[in-house]
């Protein structure tokens, strides 16, 4: 498989042969019906370089065509601020957020969020991309965000991101000393009806799953590290659990923790791994900690 200008060209191997060209976009694609349709109707298609037949079963070595790399607006505004790519192809591109940071923009016009800078970025290497996040974190949340460069990349890890198969672990430091070393959350989330911003453990509101594990303990400080995973993905959901149980993250003053040694929460999505959206290889992204955090961590584990 290979990149040819606009297009994106595989070369069928065995394990696609005799499967006709529509059951290939459902199957082996896993392309949304919709963008298949509208790929159909654009003649954006091609077999060995020709109209298709899209019922015929395609045979070893044919050349499927897709016109993948379409210009676009980036849907924000393009504006400069320097980025931490952390992975970056044709398809996608894996991004270290900072912190004070939104993923995206809230109000038209608005131009310090992610990304914008990522559109800057693409603007600036002369590609005319929209920006699309796979998943987002708040405001004041450091670490990997997922962006896909075009439609059918979007769509196949928004459905992974879906059926929780892109995993991200954060890590997180936290006051207090859990009784074990591993555990899990299991405790449903709904709106604070006393805040509109603040979320809270709560019988009616939407299952939610947090796993954590202790990486290490300060006595000196009382606070522990802590590296977290979920099975859910609710608002605020890793501050929420990890206050309930009396383990605030520090600095996180909504959710009871102190700001003694941070000015926001102590939460850091580390880790991501995923398959590739379309050569299927695995990817595995580290985001280093930024230097607030990484203060922290030294701090507990001197």
């Amino acid at each position: 498989m290979k990149r040819k200008g606009e297009w994106f060209e595989w070369s069928i191997s065995n394990d696609w042969t005799e499967i006709p060209l529509q059951e290939i976009f459902k199957s082996k694609l896993h392309a949304p019906k919709s963008l298949v349709h509208e790929w159909r109707m654009n003649k954006q298609v091609k077999v060995n370089g020709e109209d298709p037949n899209w019922v015929k079963p395609l045979q070893k070595n044919d050349r499927l065509s897709i016109q993948l790399f379409e210009e676009e607006d980036y849907g924000v505004i393009p504006s400069y601020k320097e980025i931490d790519i952390l992975y970056e192809d044709d398809h996608l591109i894996i991004v270290n957020k900072p912190a004070w940071m939104n993923t995206h923009p809230n109000n038209e016009g608005e131009t310090d969020t992610l990304a914008n800078a990522l559109a800057f970025y693409y603007q600036m290497n002369g590609l005319h991309i929209k920006t699309r996040h796979i998943h987002r974190l708040d405001q004041n949340t450091s670490g990997a965000i997922i962006f896909a460069k075009h439609r059918l990349a979007h769509a196949i890890l928004d459905n992974e991101l879906q059926k929780r198969n892109i995993k991200r672990t954060y890590e997180a430091v936290v006051h207090g000393r859990f009784k074990s070393k591993k555990g899990t959350i299991d405790a449903p989330i709904g709106r604070d009806k006393y805040h509109s911003i603040k979320r809270r453990v709560s019988k009616t509101g939407q299952k939610a799953i947090t796993h954590y594990e202790v990486l290490h303990y300060s006595k000196e400080q009382n606070c522990s590290i802590v590296r977290l995973s979920l099975d859910t993905g609710r608002t605020h959901q890793i501050r929420v659990h990890l206050s309930s149980i009396g383990h605030p993250i520090i600095g996180d003053t909504l959710y009871g923790g102190q700001t003694e040694h941070i000015k926001r929460q102590a939460l850091h999505a580390k880790h991501v791994n995923l398959q590739h959206p379309i050569t299927k290889q695995p990817i595995e992204v580290t985001a280093p900690f930024p230097k607030d955090i990484q203060r922290v961590v030294n701090l507990i584990k001197k």
